[in-house]
């Protein structure tokens, strides 16, 4: 039980995360890791497992702490390198967030090939796992996951409004800059709460909000909530077969997850040469 309800709840925050971002940047292949909290979780983890920290507090492991710290931390210092003033570029975003997980990920390819004892289990890590699933964790992440999901789901208009185009949006009377700046540092913290628990899951904040939004159009009043349900489910899918499809076997969740999201992407991939994104 503890399992599929933190799958459940990691599912629904990388879908709420992803079509926060996609709204922020008004790109369809934004996910919840486009700020760095990937790499930077991976840092940390792999960080925590050469320091051969097996002791655990409050039902998390010190890697998994270690990852949230290097989450928040590289989440950050992407904000600060895009921040000019009080104002903050997506695009320098998306740059920055390039770059610094570019150079995290060639930090870490070193550290594997120094600690070949400890490959297995980096490597493992980074595919995404819920097997150590505790009712400690989700009493700790559920109450921050609770309270993100509502704060964000109080801004969907703003979300429609910055859609639409930011100029449209100040004419509106929307304060972009404070919305961005909300929406890119609670997205950040749930991404960071998300992998800290579950390890690097991908595609799941992708294929969900664009699929519903497919489904149901760009309303985030709309979205936001199908997308919590769509993203719990999905990856609760996902994690079962990761379980059962192999006999005796556990597939890391996030290959399933991967399966799934590889063709989708380059779906949109080849959707957004012809459509704009609205």
């Amino acid at each position: 039980m503890p399992r599929i309800i933190l799958a459940s709840l990691v599912g629904a925050v990388l879908s709420v995360v992803g079509t926060c971002y996609q709204a922020i940047f008004r790109n369809p292949m934004a996910d919840p890791y486009v700020m760095g909290a990937s790499s930077g979780a991976a840092f940390g983890a792999t960080f925590g497992i050469i320091l051969g920290f097996n002791n655990t507090v409050l039902g998390f492991g010190l890697t998994s702490l270690f990852a949230f710290a290097g989450a928040l931390l590289t989440t950050l210092i992407v904000y600060n390198l895009a921040k000019v003033g009080n104002k903050i570029s997506t695009t320098s975003v998306l740059l920055a967030g390039i770059v610094v997980s570019s150079l995290l990920s060639s930090v870490i390819s070193i550290m594997m090939v120094l600690n070949h004892d400890e490959l297995a289990k980096i490597v493992t890590w980074t595919m995404g796992s819920f097997n150590g699933a505790n009712w400690k964790q989700i009493i700790i992440v559920t109450i921050p996951i609770f309270l993100g999901i509502i704060v964000l789901s109080s801004m969907t208009k703003e979300m429609n409004a910055v859609v639409i185009g930011e100029e449209s949006a100040q004419n509106l009377g929307v304060n972009i800059e404070l919305v961005k700046k909300i929406i890119l540092i609670l997205s950040s913290f749930l991404a960071a709460c998300a992998v800290s628990v579950s390890g690097i899951i991908g595609f799941v904040g992708l294929i969900v909000p664009h699929l519903f939004r497919l489904i149901f159009g760009s309303d985030h009043r709309i979205l936001i909530p199908i997308s919590v349900i769509g993203g719990a489910i999905f990856l609760l899918i996902c994690d079962t077969l990761a379980r059962t499809a192999l006999n005796g076997i556990e597939i890391p969740v996030g290959i399933i997850t991967s399966i799934f999201g590889g063709p989708f992407f380059l779906y949109l991939l080849r959707k957004s040469k012809r459509n704009k994104f609205i």
